[in-house]
């Protein structure tokens, strides 16, 4: 058994790990690569291995940085199944869709450019058309059954607690020899107490464990305490009058917030007010999550018994949004209310348009709810900066700016140590993937104070041999 680490190796990017066992080939997920506009099509359209010699792809969940070139993928020749939980697929469905008519819209706008200068036009990374071609291939299996993927080789996905459907791979393998070899890929560990979706599920009896380490660096608080801190800051606002504008992705975090929101409403914590979810692929996304409640957590599921979905992501209460002039129609309205938009970074799509209109009212709030990367519009937001620039025009910020932190999906150093640890009895191997050095050193140097060795991080395209005797 062998394992060749194509992605996500020192970066929280591009997730691709190839399997190689019993004379067979298996891929750990096709994330996109994102980065330099050049890195970004050279690594995304050039595989490190023929897609035709792939016999078979496993998928832990939906995010682009997991599943986003798939389409390069199948396009390239692969023909095999891609299995995951059937609320991935759902998920990844519409998300690749999404992806596709973004890469085609990029390549539009790039193209004038290139007309102007008199240069030749580029073709989209991939296409709509190629994301829904996937389609044909995905293989729904539910959490907890053993399948087989390839011969001598069985699968099961387990509950990973990040996002709807997400999922931690185990695969054991029966060749020849004294005893079977399990490894675990941890897909993207949750966090315990994420509203809707069930905990993490711990690694049992693994020999080899794939562990990512984007917060390896820092424990996280429970994430009870954002939801304080959300209840406190849009209390505030529609109390005097004001409108909560809130950039936030639109798979998980907006479905966060709007079952806080809902549900603060519902017991009086927070006025009554409209609550807009304004993003065609948050609305999608929302619908699968209200499709699949099989992945709802214990008190999801009672709130469903009890007042059907509206207790679980407010459908009744808020109103979802797919329309340009819907979104345009928020603008004219004055009184209190609670806007959610793609993007999370404030950097594309409808937010911009609400920033816009309402960063000058002292009334209301420009709400951060995540991490913001570096020269991104919530970046300068959530620094405070004064004034900043929209569609190329300055503006004044005039509308408070408050961050809510401890919303990440991802789980911080506390619990990545504690989902090690669980393994330690029969570990031989452990991989940190998917973190910065800043996020997998530190987690080393722990896990080895706590007696784990065998620790590697894999640089991109490193090999390893995996003993299975």
């Amino acid at each position: 058994m062998r394992i060749t680490f194509h992605g996500a190796a020192r970066t929280v990017t591009g997730s691709q790990h190839l399997l190689e066992v019993n004379g067979y080939r298996i891929l750990l997920e096709s994330g996109l690569y994102q980065g330099r506009r050049k890195d970004f099509y050279r690594i995304n359209r050039s595989f490190p291995f023929e897609p035709r010699e792939i016999d078979a792809v496993l998928l832990s969940h939906a995010h682009i940085d997991h599943s986003g070139n798939l389409p390069n993928l199948v396009k390239q020749g692969y023909q095999g199944p891609i299995y995951a939980t059937p609320a991935t697929v759902h998920l990844a469905n519409i998300m690749l869709l999404d992806s596709g008519h973004i890469h085609e819209a990029d390549a539009r706008y790039v193209n004038k450019r290139r007309r102007r200068r008199g240069e030749p036009p580029i073709e989209p990374l991939y296409t709509v058309d190629d994301a829904a071609a996937v389609a044909d291939y995905f293989v729904p299996v539910p959490y907890n059954r053993a399948f087989e993927v390839v011969p001598g080789v069985t699968a099961r996905f387990v509950e990973a607690g990040h996002i709807l459907g997400s999922a931690a791979i185990v695969l054991d393998n029966e060749e020849p020899g004294p005893t079977s070899v399990r490894l675990w890929f941890s897909g993207d560990v949750g966090r315990r107490h994420l509203p809707i979706l069930r905990d993490p599920v711990l690694p049992e009896r693994p020999t080899y464990l794939i562990l990512e380490s984007t917060y390896g660096d820092k424990p996280h608080r429970d994430p009870r305490y954002a939801r304080d801190e959300l209840r406190e800051v849009v209390g505030q606002t529609l109390r005097r009058g004001g409108k909560v504008i809130v950039p936030a992705f639109a798979v998980g975090r907006t479905q966060t917030l709007v079952y806080w929101l809902h549900r603060m409403m519902r017991e009086g914590e927070i006025p009554d007010a409209p609550v807009i979810v304004d993003s065609p692929l948050a609305v999608d996304a929302s619908e699968v999550y209200r499709a699949h409640p099989e992945c709802y957590d214990r008190e999801a599921r009672r709130l469903l018994r009890e007042g059907g979905l509206e207790e679980v992501l407010g459908f009744g209460r808020v109103h979802y949004i797919r329309s340009v002039e819907a979104s345009k129609a928020l603008n004219d309205r004055q009184e209190p209310m609670i806007i959610i938009s793609a993007s999370g970074m404030a950097e594309t799509g409808r937010i911009l348009h609400h920033l816009k209109h309402n960063i000058g009212d002292p009334r209301n709030t420009i709400l951060i709810v995540g991490w913001a990367a570096p020269n991104t519009l919530a970046r300068r937001l959530a620094d405070r900066e004064p004034r900043v620039r929209i569609f190329g025009e300055t503006y004044e910020v005039r509308a408070q700016v408050a961050t809510v932190g401890d919303l990440s999906a991802h789980a911080g150093q506390d619990l990545l140590l504690e989902y090690a640890l669980a393994g330690r009895a029969t570990l031989r191997g452990l991989f940190l993937v998917h973190g910065e050095p800043k996020g997998a050193e530190p987690l080393m140097a722990l896990l080895r104070e706590h007696g784990l060795d065998a620790i590697a991080y894999p640089k991109l395209h490193q090999t390893f041999e995996l003993p299975t005797t």
